[in-house]
């Protein structure tokens, strides 16, 4: 059977139109770095859009801070899959500040401003651009990205299987990984420890945006996430805090994120 010019040319746009799509929808590839002994990955998140704030299976936790819902486009980027560790923080560092001692668990009492410092450390040692998440990536990471299945917390709606929250005080910070991820492979996005953001804290605007960058100025950083101690309501997506750049913690530690570009 001859197929004409035509369909021929119809059948090759077709197929190339196809893999652009296919081309499209491949998920940047994890990357593994190692700091003097010290490994650590970093996962490919692509990026999309999305509803930031309290959408509709936050109802009943939300707070004013988490209005107006808004949508947000984010570009391709990596994101810990666990947060920063005490290990790999003693690596860069040389010291551990935390008061829950164990190098599997997250690395706490550090201020924003001490992030700062690591990360010039760190991005010194491996040659790389390594930064703290904005608000909008912390979020849409912490929701599955464009593998999301509109979870309450991230990765379920029962924050036992995600998460370390409401616990007492004393029993302190977990191992990292030690739940289970949610659909991006991120490992206690809710729970454990908060998280800093790049962002200052600062109201939510309606209108549509593109990388947002979060508040001007400022006198409070963003934080993420909840802790152990605290209450599930605060482990969810898109539950925010904040606190002074320079304030020290045993429940706030962060985690990494790096540009795809």
């Amino acid at each position: 059977m001859t197929i004409c010019r035509k369909c021929l040319l119809f059948i090759l746009v077709a197929e190339l139109c196809m893999g652009a799509v296919f081309a499209q929808n491949v998920s940047l590839k994890d990357q593994t770095f190692n700091v003097k002994g010290v490994s650590f990955t970093m996962v490919g998140i692509q990026g999309g859009t999305f509803t930031m704030g309290g959408t509709y299976e936050q109802i009943g936790d939300t707070y004013e801070d988490e209005e107006p819902t808004h949508k947000v486009t984010v570009d391709d980027f990596y994101l810990g899959k666990t947060e920063v560790t005490q290990a790999l923080w003693t690596a860069v560092m040389g010291d551990n500040p935390s008061f829950f001692r164990k190098d599997n668990g997250p690395v706490e009492c550090v201020s924003w401003n001490d992030c700062q410092l690591f990360l010039k450390k760190l991005n010194q040692l491996t040659g790389k651009k390594f930064r703290l998440p904005t608000e909008a990536e912390w979020e849409y990471a912490a929701r599955g990205g464009n593998r999301s299945r509109e979870y309450k917390y991230a990765g379920s709606f029962d924050v036992e299987k995600v998460g370390w929250c409401g616990l007492d005080w004393d029993s302190g910070t977990r191992a990292v990984g030690s739940k289970e991820p949610n659909e991006l492979g991120l490992y206690d996005m809710s729970g454990n420890i908060y998280e800093w953001c790049n962002d200052w804290f600062g109201r939510y605007r309606a209108e549509d945006q593109v990388n947002p960058q979060g508040a001007p100025s400022g006198t409070s950083r963003v934080l993420r996430g909840g802790s152990w101690f605290v209450e599930p309501r605060y482990a969810r997506v898109s539950n925010r805090s904040g606190s002074e750049p320079d304030a020290r913690f045993i429940h706030i530690g962060f985690r990494l994120a790096m540009s795809a570009k």
